[in-house]
């Protein structure tokens, strides 16, 4: 099969589009990526995401070695663990590196915390001839030759031989190519944090809290999740690096403040405000959560009240639906956009890294001739439905575990529960094994 030129579009330029965009760049293959933010910097709010093995093999592969050094030099102090805590700061269970099984020899392999902006910098970097900002989708259109052309809201269109949708978990993308593939509302609303990590508050924080995420769990099913992000540089670091390896002055790092990201979850009848949250600035929702957390430590009161408001979000939860494989075409998608899933397991952006670095070997085979292109995005689609709509199905499951703590008895025996576990180590390695990876 001898080698065949095709051109690649990308609707979407979040982590997972760009991580793809990466790897077909890298291979020479012809891509361009269309995103509807008016500039790199359109979004500054940024949260700490857990990158497990999975999503760093992921950015090993894809990326050029020069930029896969910078990412490694943006990431936060790793962790030792997770906690479990009450919301009196109470210590429920700690799990270990060693009581998930984790063997870290390999760096690629390793866990790794890093800002959501400055990833999303990261991946940017290199790929300015690539990238075409404000560019709303608005629709494609299959022509007689298998080809596809794209539609933008400002009147231009682009043609190409594949469409990958990855502009998330609304796609409109996938409401045209599979308008029976649905989300479903889960009947939860979360609202997200960042407060900086000054001297005042990290003398507030328990000392696990260092070692690795907790997940606070609270009467009524209420959690809160929280992330020390503490970054390893020194200062001048990062730009050192750069200007080293002669990155593209455009490269903005500026998340590079340590912060404490936290999540707020709970059923969305027990939100008080409830007809006018989509419509609350920062500062409501961040008094939204104060009220929400009264009686719980103060120490936790204060972690909320110091937070930036401009970096507070709302976000309704969703799941999506699992659907049977459809008729492969030249148009695929990848991350939210197919297989959108809570965030109770964290390993939504892995899975989405996950599908750039399948698929983006699976054309990368085409463009050199070692399969045809249908046969590459087939088999990319197969292996993607099996694993990404595991991922969902986790995370549903992990959210609905914490909805079943609305009830007094069930958060007593949980609690329970987990005090025993933290005090008997070969039964919390055998119930925590591949926990934060798998």
């Amino acid at each position: 099969m001898s080698s065949q030129p095709f051109h690649v579009i990308i609707i979407g330029a979040g982590i997972g589009g760009l991580c793809l965009a990466q790897r077909l760049k890298k291979a020479n293959v012809s891509v361009e990526v269309y995103e509807r933010d008016q500039s790199r910097t359109s979004r500054l709010q940024g949260y700490r995401i857990h990158i497990n093995p999975a999503g760093s093999r992921a950015l090993y592969e894809s990326l050029p070695p020069r930029l896969y050094e910078i990412f490694l030099a943006t990431c936060g102090r790793s962790g030792k663990g997770f906690n479990f805590m009450t919301e009196q700061l109470q210590e429920l269970l700690f799990i270990s590196v060693d009581d998930m099984g984790i063997v870290e020899t390999n760096p690629i392999d390793t866990h790794k915390s890093v800002s959501r902006f400055t990833l999303r910098q990261v991946l940017l970097t290199g790929l300015e001839d690539v990238v075409h900002f404000n560019k709303a989708f608005k629709n494609y259109q299959e022509t007689a030759d298998s080809k596809f052309t794209a539609f933008f809201e400002d009147g231009t269109s682009a043609n190409c031989d594949v469409l990958i949708g990855a502009d998330g978990g609304n796609s409109r993308v996938r409401k045209q190519f599979l308008p029976h593939a649905r989300r479903i509302d889960m009947g939860y609303w979360a609202i997200q944090g960042k407060t900086v990590l000054t001297d005042e508050i990290r003398q507030l924080l328990p000392k696990k809290l260092f070692d690795g995420p907790a997940s606070v769990i609270g009467p009524h099913g209420y959690g809160l999740f929280i992330a020390v992000q503490e970054f390893q540089h020194k200062p001048g670091e990062i730009e050192e690096i750069a200007a080293t390896i002669h990155l593209h002055p455009n490269l903005l790092l500026s998340d590079t403040t340590d912060f404490v990201g936290w999540g707020f979850t709970a059923s969305k009848e027990k939100f008080k405000h409830a007809a006018a949250m989509e419509k609350m600035d920062g500062t409501d929702l961040k008094q939204v959560v104060a009220e929400m957390i009264e009686g719980w430590h103060p120490r936790l009161q204060k972690l909320v009240h110091q937070a930036d408001s401009s970096t507070i979000l709302f976000t309704p939860l969703q799941s999506s639906l699992p659907i049977e494989h459809w008729q492969t075409k030249q148009v695929t998608l990848i991350g939210d956009a197919i297989h959108s899933m809570t965030p109770a397991r964290g390993i939504g952006a892995n899975t989405a890294l996950r599908d750039a670095a399948l698929l983006g070997r699976n054309l990368v085979a085409a463009h050199r001739g070692e399969q045809s292109l249908k046969q590459a995005i087939y088999d990319y689609e197969i292996e993607m439905l099996k694993y990404g709509f595991d991922a969902v199905l986790s995370s549903k499951k992990a959210l609905e575990q914490s909805a079943s703590l609305e009830k007094p008895l069930s958060l007593a025996l949980a609690k329970t529960t987990f005090r025993i576990l933290n005090t008997v180590p070969p039964l919390k390695r055998r119930a925590f094994q591949g926990f934060g990876t798998n």
